[in-house]
C-alpha cells in the first residue's frame, strides 16, 4: 500500500497509507458485528498493508477503541498511525437511555456528554488511551463541532467558542508534550474547518464527505487555505454515505439519508461518463480525493475481509485521464479540482 508522509505545520511527520481504515463500523454501526469478525477484518486490513486507523469514543460507545486494543496488542507502535477524537465524554446510564439506539447495536450503556473544555479534552484522551491500551495517539480530532451534529449555527458557534477559549489550550499542551503529534477536527462541514484554521494552529482535519467526486465546494476557499498553510486532510465518507458506491439507484443514501432527486440526477450523469470510460463509479470516487495535494489518506470503512479486499481493488484501479477531462467539460467537476496529469 502506497504511503504518504505528512509533515504537519507543527513540524511533526506522520506516515499515512493512501487507504486508511475507518473503524466506525467496528462499533456495531447499523448492525452488530462479532468480536471474531471484527478482528478478522482488522487482520485483513493489516495484511493488505493498511497502516492508518481512525477511531473515536462515539463509535460503539467505546467498542471500536477496545476492539483496536485487541488488534494492536503486540504490534510495534512505530509501525502504524492512529487517530482518535475528543469532544464527547461517555457517561454510564440505563440501557434505554444510551446514545445511538437504532444506530449502534450491542454496545455498552453509555450516554454522550459533549465537552469541548480543557478538562473535557484531557479526560477524553485519558479514557481513550485506556481503551486503546497505548500511551499516545498520532492525531487528536475534535469531534463533530458542526451544525450537522448540534442542529443550529448558534449551538455550533457556542461550542467553537468553548473550544477556542478553553479546550484549545489542552490540544496545544498535548502536542507540546508529544502525547500527540498533531491535532485538528473531525467534522461534516468544511466551513467550520476553515473557521478553525483561521482561528488557531490546527494541523489536519478529517473531513467527512465534503470533498468527493460529487462535492468540491471546499475548493472555493478552504482547500486553497490548507495548501497555503500546509494543513492536511484525511477524507472520510468518500462515497457520500453510499451513493457514490451504489450509484443512483432507488433508495441510494446521501448524507445518511435517502438521496434527493437533484443528487440522484447529478450522480446519474457522473455514472454515464464513468461508463463511457469503462470505469466503475466507486473506482473514480475512491481515487478522486487523493489527487488533491492536501489529502493524505482516504478512509472508507469495512466490516468483513472481503470488503477490505474490495477497497484495495477499487483503489488500485486505473483511471483514464480523459474521464476527469470529460467531467470538467460537462460541468460535473469543479474547474479547479486537481486531477492526474
Amino acid at each position: 500500500m502506497k504511503k504518504r508522509n505528512f509533515t504537519a505545520p507543527s513540524g511533526a511527520t506522520i506516515a499515512f497509507t493512501e487507504l486508511g481504515f475507518g473503524t466506525a463500523p467496528l462499533g456495531n454501526l447499523f448492525r452488530p458485528l462479532t468480536e471474531k469478525d471484527a478482528q478478522a477484518t482488522l487482520d485483513a486490513a493489516w495484511k493488505a498493508g493498511l497502516r492508518y486507523y481512525d477511531t473515536a469514543p462515539l463509535y460503539g460507545l467505546g467498542l471500536s477503541e477496545t476492539r483496536l486494543n485487541h488488534f494492536l496488542r503486540g504490534k510495534k507502535r512505530q509501525d502504524y498511525a492512529i487517530s482518535t477524537k475528543v469532544g464527547r465524554l461517555l457517561s454510564p446510564c440505563a440501557p434505554d437511555e444510551r446514545t445511538g439506539i437504532g444506530k449502534f447495536f450491542d454496545t455498552p450503556s453509555r450516554r454522550e456528554v459533549f465537552d469541548y473544555t480543557y478538562d473535557g479534552i484531557m479526560r477524553s484522551l485519558e479514557f481513550s488511551l485506556e481503551r486503546l491500551g497505548i500511551d499516545s495517539v498520532d492525531i487528536l480530532f475534535v469531534h463533530d463541532i458542526d451544525v450537522f451534529t448540534h442542529k443550529s449555527v448558534e449551538a455550533r458557534d457556542a461550542h467553537v467558542r468553548t473550544l477556542m477559549e478553553h479546550g484549545y489550550r489542552a490540544l496545544i499542551r498535548l502536542r507540546d508534550e508529544k502525547v500527540i503529534k498533531a491535532f485538528g477536527a473531525g467534522i461534516n462541514e468544511w466551513q467550520v474547518a476553515e473557521t478553525l484554521t483561521r482561528a488557531g494552529d490546527f494541523d489536519i482535519f478529517l473531513l467527512a464527505g465534503r470533498y468527493t467526486l460529487l462535492e468540491q465546494e471546499a475548493l472555493n476557499s478552504f482547500l486553497p487555505l490548507c495548501q497555503e498553510r500546509g494543513v492536511g486532510i484525511v477524507l472520510g465518507g468518500p462515497y457520500n454515505s453510499g451513493i457514490l458506491a451504489t450509484g443512483a439507484k432507488p433508495g441510494a443514501m446521501y448524507n445518511y439519508e435517502a438521496a434527493p432527486k437533484a443528487i440522484l440526477d447529478r450522480v446519474k450523469k457522473i455514472e454515464a461518463i464513468c461508463a463511457r470510460h469503462k470505469v466503475k463509479l466507486a473506482q473514480a470516487a475512491l481515487r478522486f480525493p487523493l489527487t488533491h495535494p492536501s489529502v493524505v489518506s482516504v478512509i472508507p470503512g469495512a466490516v468483513a475481509p472481503k470488503e477490505v479486499a474490495l477497497n484495495i481493488k477499487t483503489m488500485s484501479s486505473k483511471i483514464p485521464k480523459a474521464l476527469w477531462r470529460d467531467l470538467k467539460a460537462e460541468g460535473l467537476m469543479h474547474k479547479d479540482a486537481p486531477v492526474p496529469r
